[in-house]
């Protein structure tokens, strides 16, 4: 088969069937709802596309009346993420909590471990400034701030920082997990997460937090260019579908950037990596560099250790 040939097949086992897909993902939130005897659902809605599929599968599954979805932004957060998060809920008819996890952050002195996240400045600057740091930080070591973090930093180059970085932005969706189950808890609610394949492959969450730790994780099978599949089916709002993806945990960064692989991309070779390919044949097939793949691959391989819990055997 030729490498076209290769590439387009590779993109047909990405394409789903969206009906059947939710449909799927219904029962399976309303199953796991009723096998774990729980009243509702609860979710964390951050105005990006993942947790507004979660959103709209939810209510499919259970009705609007029995969903709750926590918005928890910060003082760092985007506003429009926020403003996204209210109207979609509106639009759907779901109840909403918003809770400020500022104070709570500040409790910690979490601002405090990250020397830009203490200056007075518009959030624009702040993210400007990161991103420079972000590049700066690349250039001098050999790698991202977010692959160099994914393992200890134990005799790295600028370790003691970056250190800090990931204590200051980690803790935020740590603490949303936290009100997600307080919540989730005193109203008998099942915990649904918003994870998916691609980030979780590749280690592109935080560990224990909002996107990590839940009762059920609904789109963990999905590459991220399904998940978009399924929000462009659920006519998720095009504010939420066509901006640039973000884990809005620092001014600034966004997913691709972060990563350093555009989605599309990134998912082909996931799913080539899968199915047993080696490299010379993935880049010859998706035009890229070996050093792109292996660089995937590896991210999988150091970031197996959040996604198991090591035991004794």
């Amino acid at each position: 088969m030729d490498p076209n040939s290769q590439r387009e097949s590779l993109r047909s086992q990405l394409r789903i069937e969206p009906g059947n897909m939710v449909s799927s993902l219904e029962n399976f939130i309303r199953g796991y709802m009723e096998k774990l005897e729980r009243d509702g659902v609860i979710l964390g809605l951050s105005g990006g596309v993942d947790s507004a599929v979660v959103l709209a599968l939810c209510k499919r599954a259970v009705g609007a009346q029995r969903v709750l979805a926590l918005i928890m932004p910060e003082k760092e957060s985007q506003v429009e993420n926020r403003k996204d998060a209210l109207n979609l809920a509106e639009y759907l008819g779901i109840k909403t909590r918003l809770i400020d996890i500022t104070p709570y952050l500040r409790k910690f002195d979490a601002y405090r471990l990250f020397p830009i996240g203490k200056l007075p400045l518009p959030i624009k600057l702040k993210g400007a400034m990161i991103k420079k740091a972000y590049r700066s930080y690349a250039r001098l070591t050999g790698e991202s701030p977010f692959s160099a973090g994914i393992q200890g930093l134990k005799g790295k180059k600028f370790g003691p920082s970056l250190q800090k970085a990931n204590a200051y932005y980690r803790i935020k969706h740590r603490l949303r997990m936290v009100l997600l189950y307080l919540w989730g808890e005193m109203e008998n609610r099942l915990v649904v997460g918003g994870a998916n394949k691609t980030e979780y492959m590749i280690g592109f969450f935080v560990k224990h937090g909002c996107d990590d730790a839940a009762d059920v994780m609904p789109l963990l099978n999905l590459y991220k260019t399904q998940v978009l599949q399924l929000a462009r089916y659920l006519k998720v709002p095009s504010s939420i579908l066509n901006k640039p993806p973000s884990p809005d945990l620092v001014p600034g960064i966004i997913d691709e950037e972060t990563i350093g692989i555009p989605y599309e991309r990134l998912d082909m070779i996931l799913l080539a990596l899968e199915r047993g390919w080696e490299s010379p044949r993935i880049g010859q097939v998706l035009e890229t560099g070996e050093s792109e793949i292996e660089y995937v691959r590896d991210l999988v391989r150091r970031s197996e250790h959040m996604r198991v819990v090591y035991h004794p055997n």
